[in-house]
Parts: C-alpha cells; structure tokens; sequence
C-alpha cells in the first residue's frame, strides 16, 4: 500500500479532518488523523493491518504491543495477520501502565502499534514499559507519522503514511488558526 492509498483510504472515510484541532501532545495543528472514522469499517482495518505486518515481518516480533486506545484496533490486527500474541498498555492515573496479568519473558521480541505518532510519547512510555519488564523492543509500527520521519525512537520504524502535518505551540500560532477555536476530536 503506497502513501497516496492510505491518505485516500482516510479520505474516503472521513477520518482526515480540516480545521484547528489542539493535539494530545499540545501542539496545535490544521490537520487531524481520526482513525477510529477509519478503523470501523473491517475490510480498511485488514488492507491496513495487511500492510503493516508486510512491513515488519521480518523484525522477528513474537508479540505485540499497542497503547491503548488510539493503537488497539490496528495492533490487534497486525498480530492477527502476523500470527502473534497481542496485548497493550493502558492508562492508569494518566500513565501507561503494564496490566491484566500481561507479562513478557525475558527478551521477548515485542513490536508497537500505534495510530497516529506526532512526537511519539505514548510509543516512548510504550518502549520503556516493555524494556522494563525485560522485553525487547524489534521495532515500531504505526498508521501515520506526522513528524514527516523525523522521529528517532531507538528502534526500526514503518508506517503507512509519512506526512508532514505543520504542528504549531501554543504561544505561537498562524493568525487563522488564533482566530479558530481549536477543537480536540480524539481522546481525552
């Protein structure tokens, strides 16, 4: 699936949004990925887990890892295709935590799924998870880089669109964006 395909995937669907959207990481952006629009329909979910798992077959995962909630449908579809365990981290008292009795042997080859990376800090609280219970991280995966591949998470990264999504602070907005309340579509 080429870049072009997936973007006209979220198109078709509704989940590439136009406006001012405040992102979880706190940067302001024109631009939103809502991939849940995307994900509810199962043939798009498999063509994109499809996709994904061709790419990091060869890294080796025995499991996968996926933030919850934003990387729980296309993760749990990766490791459908890939044939591998599937489990995920999830919010406790605003932290990504290791819960539910998961566990990784040690060294256990793990692979991250994510939806949407801006600056990759719920995958970073991923890594560290893993890495802190003796898992391995072989690599991470994800529907769309917004930081246009300029992230640099320590481990091999592939995604279906690499874009760059201009992403503002706060204090430093475009004036059409000062003059539109900003919106938060995704999770809270």
């Amino acid at each position: 699936m080429t870049n072009e395909e997936a973007l006209q995937l979220f198109r078709q669907t509704g989940a590439l949004l136009e406006g001012h959207f405040l992102l979880r990481s706190g940067l302001h952006s024109r631009q939103f990925f809502q991939c849940a629009l995307a994900l509810q329909q199962m043939p798009i979910v498999e063509k994109f887990g499809a996709a994904l798992a061709a790419k990091v077959r060869p890294l080796g995962a025995v499991t996968v890892v996926a933030p919850a909630m934003g990387g729980l449908v296309i993760g749990q579809e990766v490791a459908r295709q890939l044939g591998l365990r599937f489990i995920f981290v999830e919010k406790e008292e605003g932290k990504l935590v290791l819960r539910r009795g998961f566990k990784f042997a040690p060294g256990e080859k793990c692979l991250i799924v994510e939806d949407v990376v801006t600056k990759g800090g719920r995958v970073q609280e991923t890594i560290d998870i893993v890495r802190g219970n003796c898992g391995e991280v072989t690599g991470i995966a994800m529907l769309v880089d917004r930081s246009d591949g300029t992230l640099n998470l320590g481990a091999p990264t592939h995604s279906l669109i690499k874009l760059h999504v201009e992403a503002f602070p706060a204090d430093n907005l475009p004036p059409d964006l000062v003059k539109t309340p900003a919106v938060k579509p995704g999770s809270k």
